[in-house]
C-alpha cells in the first residue's frame, strides 16, 4: 500500500477516475441538475466563476477526497485493504458525512430534493469508485 498505508498511484488513479465519472454523470444529468437549481445554462455560464478554475478545483478536491479515503481504508490494517473493504468504507463515508451534510445544507438553503438526489448520487458514485480503486490497488499495488 505504500507509505503509512497509502498508495499514491491509487490516489491519483482514483481521483482521475472520479473526475471523469463526474464529467459523464453531470453531462448526462445536466438539464435535470439545472432544473433542480432553477437555473438556465446562461445563469451557470454567467456565474462569475471561470470554467478552467472550477475544473482545477474539482480535480484537487477529488485528489484530497481520494487521499483521505485511502487513509481511512488503510486504518483497517495490513491485509485488509481490498475492493470489498474499500467499497464498504466509501459507503460508510458517504452515509455518515456526505449524505448527511448535503441533506442539512440543501434543506436550509431551500434546495429541491431532486438536487439533493442528483448531487448525492454523484458523490456516492465518486466515493464507491474511489474505494474500489484504492482497494484494488491495495491488492495489486
Amino acid at each position: 500500500m505504500g507509505f503509512a498505508g497509502i498508495n499514491h498511484t491509487a490516489i491519483l488513479v482514483a481521483a482521475l477516475a472520479s473526475f471523469i465519472f463526474g464529467a459523464v454523470y453531470y453531462g448526462a444529468l445536466g438539464k435535470p441538475w439545472m432544473a433542480a437549481q432553477g437555473k438556465s445554462e446562461a445563469d451557470i455560464e454567467n456565474s462569475g466563476r471561470p470554467l478552467p478554475m472550477l475544473l482545477v478545483l474539482s480535480f484537487v478536491s477529488a485528489l484530497v477526497m481520494a487521499w483521505v479515503l485511502a487513509g481511512i481504508i488503510g486504518h483497517l490494517g495490513p491485509g485488509r485493504v481490498n475492493v470489498r473493504n474499500g467499497i464498504v468504507s466509501a459507503l460508510f463515508a458517504w452515509v455518515g458525512f456526505v449524505a448527511t451534510t448535503m441533506t442539512v445544507n440543501h434543506g436550509y438553503q431551500g434546495a429541491r430534493w431532486s438536487l439533493t438526489a442528483i448531487d448525492g448520487g454523484h458523490w456516492l458514485g465518486v466515493l464507491l469508485l474511489q474505494g474500489a480503486i484504492i482497494g484494488w490497488f491495495g491488492i495489486h499495488g
